[in-house]
């Protein structure tokens, strides 16, 4: 790509579409003019890759969440023009650096979203033709604000100042029919490039939009409101992801959500094969194979059935079995609560045609195991609908080719325990794919000094495309020499993230301290509530003079809480809390400082990755499905401490156990526990030093202003029994406890060997080569969707 000309194009859409020369320009006007010049650059080579796609075997990766963050320098580094755009605006007196004030695109929620993108970003670099479908969320998730110590929302309007990623597609609209209303899906289509290729793949939002968006006789009749009233109940289809579903009004708008996305999707893949394969849809399944990543897309399953049958003549048992030919299910759970049902009076009131066909495809599928002559408690166990309730895990299960865990330890417990039926039913069915990262976007381009070092010493940068080249790095693991370069890389990261949250939060980390950070969606399963309450231990430890030396600590968390999720939001507070009592503490502040940054997102969350020294990844053996985070902290040189959870185990299997920081209780031991009457309170009783922690939660030391949430957090772990639960503490934060800090104190005590230190953080670097997105997209090409990539003439 000829950067000179890009540049000058840049100056053209300034004065064509914002009328501003350079010298005017913002940073949101920059963003702009530059995104604008490459889309007309990649435009010919994105419409040949879309051709290839539809002109074979191809695959479509359909979930509710596409967290993509900020596309721009990503997308430059693709390009292989990121260093040759940051010269040309240093030559204009710009600084490409000043592109960070764009907003995020926040369309997800955690990992489940940032993997969907990573996924993408893997496929289009590997030439594979795969494609995304998705919502175009009007406002994301949602702006987050700290005050008074407690988590504020706001509306995330991230397009308020245009959105030139995107391309709307009027044409290809299509209808969604509810029970209540009938609403315009329009397409936006937005390019995934891949790195040092022609390709590009294609992510397709969906938006909600009112068939007719203004009742003229309504506002002449100066019924305002009514005017506007089916406009806005359409947007509002695809108005905030995940709306707070504790009503059945809420559930319905969520339900509308899945529906609307899936239904317009498959209707998209439909005309797209009638296009270029005809009206024979024994070919279908042939030519697409679809995975649905989560149990949010899983109405696709009947939808499909319905369109088939309804509008393409097809019998209803044979629409079936194109299904199961189709569809691919990824689990993202072992939490039974967290697998996804919905109340049938629910989808009668909202798709009242999909319950029909789900509740034939249950009676088809109850047919079926009784001539196997199941007995009726495994049929009653496996059924679709049972209790008036559809579980959609159990629909995605009979209706998918495949169903895939995203950790070796989480496929062998959906095998042993969520999923066991199906595993006896069908084992074949079962694949592991261990989730990965995108080593393009976490490291290449947060991180470039560190890559700068990584290509040196390799004598290439051919591990941008091949992550397994790191493990050649191991030769320099007692490299004085090089340790001392990548420390000083390490410090230069944390120098820059110090500056970074001065400016965004107030406040920085403390000069030379450990770096110990925890960033992940706020949920009482992942233990943010366990590591506050180690930060008081060690606190107090360092105050009564039974810790000694402890090496100064930041401890960093990031985490959004779910606004209706009100023990999350507590334990927000708390870590906030703490932060103030130990930061008005002479005797204790200049060891250890708590920091919780605000509006967690992907570009915060670059930054912090890079400058980790310590990953926690401290979930309850079990508990997690993979995690990502782990990853993306390993490949930039931290070490992790955690639970034999999720990825972790894999982890643990590549760099080596001397490399991190295990503790805890494994799934086994867990598992015997709870069959042995867990108590808690014992634990608690038992050490002065824990009771003394717990205690300051309900004795005045910490205040909750007045909301009561630290009591309510205290007898969740000492006094409550949850619904459903034997006992309380349901994520046993007192049996891991001690196991922890000693483990944390370890880690502080090592910390001051830089070499050996150093030594493990350079071991998780070199064995990061597994946890490419790249190795486990090539897993589903091959293993799952059967696809192979495309080839440009």
């Amino acid at each position: 790509m000829n950067c000179s000309k890009l540049m000058d194009n840049m100056e053209v859409y300034l004065r064509s579409d914002l009328r501003k020369d350079l010298d005017e320009a913002n940073a949101q006007d920059l963003h702009h003019a530059l995104s604008k010049a490459i889309m007309a650059e990649i435009a010919e080579p994105w419409k040949d890759s879309l051709n290839l796609h539809r002109a074979g075997r191809h695959a479509y990766y359909m979930s509710a969440e596409f967290l993509i963050g900020r596309a721009i320098y990503n997308n430059l580094l693709c390009l292989g023009i990121y260093d040759e755009v940051e010269e040309k605006f240093k030559e204009k007196g710009l600084d490409l650096a000043m592109l960070e004030e764009v907003e995020d695109a926040s369309l997800g929620n955690g990992g489940l979203g940032r993997l969907a993108a990573c996924f993408l970003d893997s496929a289009a670099t590997l030439d594979l033709p795969l494609d995304g479908y998705g919502i175009r969320y009007r406002y994301g998730l949602f702006k987050q604000y700290i005050q008074d110590g407690f988590q504020k929302e706001t509306a995330d309007d991230w397009t308020r100042f245009g959105d030139p990623w995107s391309i709307r597609s009027d044409s290809e609209a299509v209808l969604v029919k509810f029970a209540d209303q009938t609403v315009r899906a329009v397409p936006y289509d937005i390019p995934i490039i891949g790195y040092g290729t022609k390709h590009i793949g294609n992510l397709r939002l969906w938006q909600a939009e009112s068939i007719s968006s203004f009742d003229f006789n309504e506002f002449n009749a100066q019924h305002y409101d009514a005017s506007v009233r089916e406009k806005n109940r359409a947007e509002d289809i695809s108005r905030v992801l995940y709306p707070n579903d504790s009503t059945d009004e809420g559930k319905k708008l969520r339900l509308k959500q899945q529906y609307f996305f899936c239904s317009a999707s498959l209707q998209d893949i439909i005309k797209k094969y009638k296009a270029n394969h005809g009206n024979d849809f024994t070919r279908f399944a042939e030519f697409n194979a679809i995975q649905l990543n989560d149990t949010h897309p899983v109405i696709s399953i009947p939808e499909l059935v319905r369109l088939l049958t309804t509008y393409e003549g097809v019998e209803f048992r044979q629409a079936v079995e194109i299904a199961q030919k189709t569809f691919a299910y990824t689990n993202h759970t072992i939490l039974p609560e967290a697998l996804e049902k919905w109340n049938k009076h629910l989808l009668i009131a909202v798709v009242p045609e999909i319950y029909e066909i789900i509740e034939k495809i249950n009676n088809m599928f109850i047919d079926e195991l009784y001539k196997q002559q199941r007995n009726p408690d495994f049929i009653q166990d496996v059924q679709i609908i049972k209790h008036d309730m559809v579980h959609m895990a159990n629909l995605a299960m009979y209706g998918s080719s495949y169903v895939n865990g995203v950790a070796a330890i989480h496929t062998e417990i959906l095998k042993k325990n969520t999923l066991h039926s199906f595993y006896e039913l069908w084992p074949e069915r079962f694949q592991n794919k261990t989730n990965g990262i995108t080593q393009r976007r976490w490291l290449a381009m947060n991180n470039r000094e560190l890559s700068a070092l990584i290509t040196r010493l390799l004598g290439s940068d051919a591990w941008v495309t091949d992550l397994t080249q790191l493990k050649q790095l191991e030769k320099y693991a007692h490299d004085e020499a090089v340790l001392d370069e990548f420390w000083e890389i390490k410090h230069q990261k944390k120098r820059q993230l110090g500056m970074f949250m001065l400016k965004h939060d107030g406040t920085a980390p403390i000069k030379g301290s450990i770096y110990d950070i925890q960033i992940k969606r706020l949920h009482e399963y992942k233990r943010q509530f366990l590591n506050a309450l180690s930060i008081l231990y060690i606190y107090y430890g360092i105050k009564d003079g039974s810790i000694q030396d402890f090496y100064p600590t930041t401890f960093i968390f990031g985490a959004k809480a779910a606004p209706g999720y009100d023990r999350a939001k507590g334990i927000i507070k708390l870590i906030n809390e703490i932060a103030h009592l130990i930061e008005n503490d002479g005797q204790v502040r200049d060891k250890i400082r708590v920091i919780f940054v605000s509006n967690y997102n992907v570009s915060y969350a670059e930054k912090l990755v890079a400058a980790a020294n310590v990953s926690e990844q401290i979930s309850t053996a079990g508990t997690e499905a993979s995690g990502t985070g782990n990853m993306k902290l390993m490949l930039n040189g931290a070490v992790t401490l955690g639970t034999m959870d999720g990825a972790n185990v894999e982890i643990v299997e590549e760099a080596g156990i001397e490399n991190e920081y295990i503790f805890g209780g494994t799934v086994e031991e867990i598992e015997r526990e709870e069959h042995n009457n867990y108590i808690p309170y014992n634990i608690y009783n038992g050490d002065p030093k824990i009771k003394r922690v717990m205690e300051a939660l309900v004795n005045g030391t910490l205040n909750d202003g007045g909301t009561g949430i630290f009591r309510e957090l205290y007898d969740s772990i000492i006094h409550k029994v949850d619904w459903g639960q034997s006992h309380p503490d349901k994520y046993f934060l007192m049996y891991d406890f001690q196991s922890y800090v000693d483990t944390k104190l370890r880690l502080n005590r090592d910390y001051r060997d830089k070499y050996a230190f150093a030594s493990k953080c350079w071991m998780n670097i070199c064995n990061a080569g597994k946890f490419s997105s790249d190795r486990t997209i090539q897993d589903y090409a091959a293993n799952i969707w059967h696809i192979d990539p495309v080839e440009f003439d």
